[in-house]
C-alpha cells in the first residue's frame, strides 16, 4: 500500500464513491431525485477540485516528475498537466450536463438513481482514458465509459427510436472497441510493450536506433503501422470522425434530450485527448511522427468536408449538431497533425467547443423536451418571440460554433489552422478554412428560423409540431448563461486559457 499514489486517481475514487452512494441511498433511505442530484453535483465538483489539485501538485514536483514507479516499472495512470487539465474539462462538462439534465432526472422517478450512477461511471471512465499511461488501462477506461453510455442512450425507452439508438450505439461501439483492442495487440507485437511511457515502453522502443533503422531502412514496420491505424479507427469512432461517424446522428436523435450533452461533449473531450495521448505522447518521436501525421491529416479533411456537407441537408437540430460535430472533430485533428506544438491549440478548441455543445444541446431540451429524441427545425420557428432569452443564447452559441470573430470558436479555429500551417500542412488549413466558411450556412439557418419565421399554428392532425413551451428551470438558465459567457468572454479575452494550456502536454 505504501507504493500506491492516490493523488492521480483521487478524482476517479470520489466519483465512483458518489455513484455507489447514489445507488445505496436510493435503495436504503429512499432518497428522491433532488437529493440524489445534489450528491451527484458534489461528486463531480469534487472531481474538478481534485483535478485542479493534481495540476498544482505537478507544478510542485517540477523536475522530480518521472514516469517510473518505485521498482522502475511504469505506472498505469500518470499525473501530468495533460491529465489534470483533461480532468478539469471532463468533470466540468459532466457537471454542466447533469445540471442541465435536471428536468430529465426529475421525470425518471425511481430510476433517477440508475441514470445518475451511470453518468458518474461514464465520467470516471472518460477521465481514465485521458490519464492512462498503459494501453490496457486506457481500454478499461474506454469500456467503462462506453458501456454506461450505451445504457444511457436507450434509458428512457419512450419509443422505437430510443431502442434503435441504444442498439446501434452498442453494436457499432462494440466493433470499434474490438478494432481498437486489435490495434493494441499489434502494437504490443511490434514494440513488446503496452506502456506509453517509461522504461521498456513504446516511447522507449521508438527512440532506439533499431526502430529508426526499421522505419527508415529496409525493415518491415507494417505490424506497427497497422496497429496505429486500428487504434486510430477505434478512437475515430468515439469522436465521430468521418468515415466512422454514421452512428452519431441516429444516436443523438434517439437518445433522451437531457442525456445527449454528456454523450456528445464528454466523449469528444476524452476521445480527442486520448488520441493526443497515444499519437503525440507514445508515437511523437521525430521518426515515429511521420508514421501517422499524413493519416490524421487525411482523416481531418474528410471529417470537415463530410460533416459540413451533410449538416446542411438536415431538418433536425440534433442531427445537424451531430454532423457539425463530425466537422469539429476534423478541425481538432487538424491541430493534432502538428504534434506537440499543436496540442495547446487543440485543448483550447476542445474545451470551448465542449462547453458550447452542452449549451446547444440544452437548448434542444428546452425547446423539444427532456425525454423526446427528435428536435425538428419547426420547433424553433418563432422561438425569439416565445423565449427571447433562449433564442439569444442559441444564436450566440451558433455563432461561436461557426467560428465568428469575437467568439471562442474563432480563436480556436485560428489556433488549429496556425498549428497546421507551422507543421507544413498549408493545404489542410486552406481546406479547413474554406469548409468552415461554407459551414456557416447551417448555423445561420437556425438563427433565421428562430427570428424570422413565425411559430407553427397548433392544429390537430398527423405531422403537427408539438412545442415544449415550458419555461426553462433555474438550473437550465444558469448552465445556458454560463456557456454563453464562456463563448463570448474567451472570444474577447482568450489569453488566460491559452496560457494555461501551453503546459498541458502529453509528455
Amino acid at each position: 500500500m505504501t507504493d500506491i499514489a492516490f493523488t492521480p486517481i483521487a478524482a476517479e475514487i470520489l466519483v465512483l464513491l458518489g455513484a455507489l452512494a447514489v445507488l445505496l441511498l436510493a435503495v436504503t433511505l429512499k432518497w428522491e431525485a433532488k437529493g440524489l442530484l445534489g450528491l451527484t453535483y458534489v461528486a463531480l465538483a469534487g472531481g474538478v477540485i481534485f483535478s485542479v489539485m493534481q495540476w498544482v501538485r505537478v507544478d510542485q514536483l517540477g523536475a522530480q516528475l518521472n514516469w517510473s514507479g518505485p521498482g522502475g516499472e511504469t505506472p498505469l495512470i500518470v499525473m501530468d498537466h495533460f491529465a489534470a487539465f483533461a480532468g478539469i474539462v471532463v468533470y466540468s462538462v459532466a457537471f454542466l450536463a447533469i445540471v442541465g439534465a435536471t428536468s430529465l432526472v426529475q421525470t425518471l422517478g425511481r430510476r433517477a438513481a440508475e441514470f445518475l450512477a451511470l453518468a458518474l461511471l461514464a465520467t470516471a471512465g472518460l477521465h481514465v482514458m485521458t490519464s492512462a499511461a498503459n494501453l490496457i488501462m486506457l481500454f478499461i477506461g474506454l469500456e467503462t465509459a462506453s458501456i454506461a453510455l450505451y445504457v444511457i442512450a436507450g434509458f428512457v425507452r419512450d419509443g422505437e427510436r430510443s431502442d434503435e439508438s441504444a442498439m446501434k450505439y452498442f453494436i457499432l461501439g462494440s466493433f470499434a472497441s474490438a478494432i481498437f483492442l486489435y490495434g493494441v495487440a499489434l502494437t504490443f507485437a511490434a514494440t513488446g510493450s503496452t506502456s506509453i511511457y517509461g522504461q521498456g515502453s513504446i516511447e522507449g522502443f521508438l527512440t532506439t536506433g533499431v526502430f529508426a533503422d526499421l522505419v527508415l531502412g529496409d525493415g518491415d514496420s507494417g505490424v506497427l503501422l497497422l496497429g496505429i491505424a486500428l487504434m486510430l479507427v477505434g478512437l475515430g469512432f468515439k469522436v465521430s470522425a468521418a468515415p466512422f461517424h454514421q452512428w452519431a446522428p441516429d444516436v443523438y436523435q434517439g437518445a433522451p434530450g437531457g442525456a445527449v450533452p454528456l454523450m456528445s461533449a464528454g466523449v469528444k473531450v476524452a476521445g480527442i485527448a486520448t488520441i493526443g495521448r497515444i499519437l503525440v505522447g507514445g508515437f511523437g518521436t521525430p521518426v515515429a511522427g511521420g508514421l501517422w501525421d499524413d493519416a490524421v491529416a487525411a482523416l481531418a479533411v474528410l471529417s470537415v468536408v463530410v460533416g459540413s456537407v451533410l449538416a446542411i441537408a438536415q431538418t433536425d437540430v440534433k442531427r445537424m449538431l451531430a454532423y457539425s460535430g463530425v466537422a469539429h472533430a476534423g478541425f481538432m485533428l487538424t491541430g493534432l497533425v502538428a504534434g506537440v506544438d499543436g496540442v495547446p491549440a487543440v485543448w483550447f478548441y476542445l474545451a470551448t467547443y465542449a462547453v458550447q455543445l452542452v449549451g446547444a444541446f440544452l437548448v434542444t431540451v428546452i425547446v423539444s423536451g427532456p425525454r423526446t429524441g427528435a428536435s425538428p427545425f419547426s420547433d424553433y420557428q418563432g422561438l425569439a418571440a416565445r423565449r427571447p432569452g433562449v433564442a439569444l443564447a442559441m444564436a450566440v452559441l451558433m455563432l461561436g460554433l461557426g467560428g465568428i470573430p469575437l467568439t471562442a470558436g474563432f480563436v480556436g479555429k485560428v489556433g488549429v489552422f496556425a498549428a497546421a500551417i507551422d507543421a507544413g500542412f498549408l493545404w489542410l488549413a486552406i481546406a479547413g478554412l474554406v469548409v468552415a466558411v461554407a459551414g456557416l450556412f447551417f448555423y445561420l439557418r437556425i438563427i433565421v428560423v428562430m427570428y424570422f419565421q413565425p411559430a407553427p399554428i397548433a392544429v390537430e392532425g398527423p405531422g403537427t409540431a408539438t412545442l415544449h413551451d415550458e419555461e426553462p428551470d433555474r438550473q437550465a438558465r444558469i448552465v445556458l448563461g454560463f456557456t454563453v459567457a464562456v463563448t463570448v468572454v474567451l472570444g474577447i479575452v482568450p489569453w488566460p486559457l491559452l496560457n494555461l494550456v501551453e503546459n498541458a502536454l502529453p509528455l
